[in-house]
C-alpha cells in the first residue's frame, strides 16, 4: 500500500488544497485519507482501480470534514443583516435542492458530473481521475447534463425573469420522484 501511496500522494494532495483551499487543512485530510485507505484496501477490487478509489476516499472526508465543522455563529443584536436581493436567494436555494438530484443520476453519469459540475474540474481532469478517455468523459457529462435537465423539468416549475431565477416551486409529482429515488 505505501508504494502505491507515494505515487498518488502528491496528486491527492493538490485536489485537496483545490477543494478546501487551506494547506495545513489539506495536509489533515490527506492524513485522515491515507488512514482510512490503509484500513480499507481489502475493499479495493482491482489494483488499477486505486487511483479512482483513493479520489473518491479524499472527496469523501473532505465532505465529511464541512459537514462536522460547519460554523454557527450567533448574530449579536447590534449586527444589521445585509438584505439580499430575492432572486440570489432563490438562486442559492435552487442549487441546494440540485445536489439531491445529482444523487439520481445513474452513477456512471454521477461521478463525471460531480466531479465537472459542483467540484469544477475540467473535463481532461475528470477523465484522468476516472480512467476514462477525454471524448467518453465529454459524452458522459453531456448525457449526465441531459439527464439532470429532465429530473429538473419533472421536479419544479421555474419562474424566470430579467434577473433571473424570480421563484421556483417543487410540482406535486417531485415529492414521489423524490421518495422513489431515495432523496427525501
Amino acid at each position: 500500500m505505501l508504494a502505491e501511496w507515494l505515487t498518488h500522494k502528491d496528486q491527492l494532495r493538490s485536489y485537496i488544497v483545490k477543494q478546501t483551499g487551506d494547506l495545513d487543512l489539506a495536509d489533515d485530510i490527506l492524513q485522515e485519507v491515507y488512514i482510512k485507505a490503509s484500513q480499507k484496501i481489502h475493499q479495493l477490487e482491482a489494483k488499477d482501480k486505486l487511483k479512482n478509489w483513493l479520489y473518491r476516499i479524499a472527496y469523501n472526508t473532505i465532505i465529511d470534514f464541512y459537514r462536522s465543522h460547519q460554523s454557527h455563529e450567533e448574530l449579536m443584536d447590534n449586527q444589521i443583516e445585509e438584505e439580499v436581493p430575492a432572486e440570489v436567494v432563490n438562486l442559492q436555494t435552487m442549487g441546494q435542492c440540485l445536489r439531491p438530484m445529482f444523487d439520481c443520476l445513474p452513477e456512471k453519469y454521477r461521478q463525471a458530473m460531480i466531479l465537472s459540475e459542483l467540484d469544477g474540474l475540467s473535463q481532461k481532469a475528470v477523465a484522468e481521475q476516472l480512467g476514462l478517455s477525454l471524448s467518453g468523459t465529454k459524452s458522459r457529462v453531456q448525457r449526465g447534463r441531459v439527464k439532470l435537465k429532465e429530473i429538473l423539468t419533472n421536479c419544479c416549475n421555474v419562474e424566470m425573469g430579467r434577473e433571473g431565477i424570480i421563484d421556483f416551486y417543487p410540482k406535486a409529482e417531485c415529492a414521489e420522484f423524490a421518495k422513489s429515488n431515495g432523496v427525501g
